[in-house]
């Protein structure tokens, strides 16, 4: 079994939803097939059409790579590469593409949200072509299982859809792969009450320092309900947030002391910026230990590794489409 899943560089760190919908789902996988080969890329050419600066470019990915390493990742088990580096990448990508009709491509969630936006002219043409570039990333190496949060998993449709396709052209080459996904993690709130994310500033980051997370826990909108007044844990979002860090036993007792009297906000955010820092606390300390070098060393190698893979694949859709003579 092959276990395929990748990391944007579009920023320099993780803030707690990427940790539960990408990063701890992986590393269950891991844990869960014991044997399954974890092929983990560097999506430094998707992060391209956003951050077009090679400095940040290179730190952010450099940084998200330590960053995984230290939430656990298994740096002698997870392959972790950049495909940039592989010429298979942007060689599958040019025939998936050319295989591939403007009308699917407009139906991506995107493209139609920079319509509804009037922005369809601002967006650059990679933007476009993004789901195909990642169906090639995923169909080089026949991966089996991809895990994905619920915003990725039309990449990961996107990319089964053309995989049938082409096999139906030119014969069984490409493995279907199947989107893993964790219906309880698949929408985490911001402390804003909408979907936690970096376009409505409404996060918490993984190294954040005890003040800044103390701040932002503190910014949690609640409603006007009095300490002895009973609450619906569902409808807070310090709860919902808080759930994430409980153990089955620490919820059920958080949520009976929600539906009776005498819990209060203030109390309910203490209990969750307790649990942030205890969470962060030991990441951050493994963090500090990685060095750059250490990271760039790694990926350097297992490029060439994966490389290898890459190659046998692109020759094998070469010959059935004709390039090689």
């Amino acid at each position: 079994m092959r276990i395929l899943t990748w990391l944007q560089a579009t920023d320099y760190q993780i803030h707690i939803w990427n940790y539960f919908w990408a990063v701890k789902p992986m590393l269950e996988l891991a844990e869960k097939f014991p044997d399954a080969e974890i092929f983990f890329f560097l999506a430094i050419m998707h992060s391209f059409n956003s951050v077009q600066d090679p400095i940040a470019l290179r730190r952010n990915a450099i940084n998200i790579l330590k960053l995984y390493a230290a939430c656990g990742a298994d740096l002698s088990r997870f392959l972790i590469y950049n495909p940039a580096e592989i010429p298979g990448h942007a060689q599958l990508n040019w025939i998936l593409t050319c295989i591939t009709h403007m009308g699917f491509m407009e139906r991506m969630h995107s493209y139609k949200e920079a319509l509804d936006k009037w922005r369809a002219k601002e967006i650059n043409v990679g933007v476009f072509c993004y789901p195909i570039l990642m169906a090639a990333d995923i169909l080089l190496y026949d991966a089996d299982i991809v895990p994905v949060g619920k915003d990725q998993k039309q990449h990961v449709e996107y990319a089964r859809d053309i995989a049938m396709k082409f096999n139906n052209a030119f014969g069984e080459t490409f493995k279907i792969p199947e989107p893993y996904i964790k219906p309880e993690v698949w929408l985490i709130m911001g402390i804003d009450g909408r979907k936690m994310s970096k376009s409505y500033n409404n996060y918490i980051w993984l190294l954040d320092d005890e003040k800044t997370i103390l701040k932002r826990v503190k910014q949690i909108p609640t409603n006007t309900q009095t300490v002895e007044e009973p609450k619906n844990p569902d409808e807070c979002n310090v709860y919902n947030i808080c759930k994430l860090f409980l153990t089955p036993e620490e919820d059920e007792i958080l949520r009976k002391r929600y539906q009776a009297w005498g819990l209060s906000y203030k109390e309910a955010k203490d209990q969750l910026y307790e649990k942030i820092i205890a969470f962060v606390r030991p990441i951050q300390e493994k963090y500090a230990k990685i060095s750059d070098q250490e990271i760039i060393d790694l990926v350097e190698q297992n490029t060439k590794k994966v490389n290898e893979l890459a190659n046998k694949k692109i020759k094998e859709v070469y010959k059935k489409v004709g390039f090689s003579l």
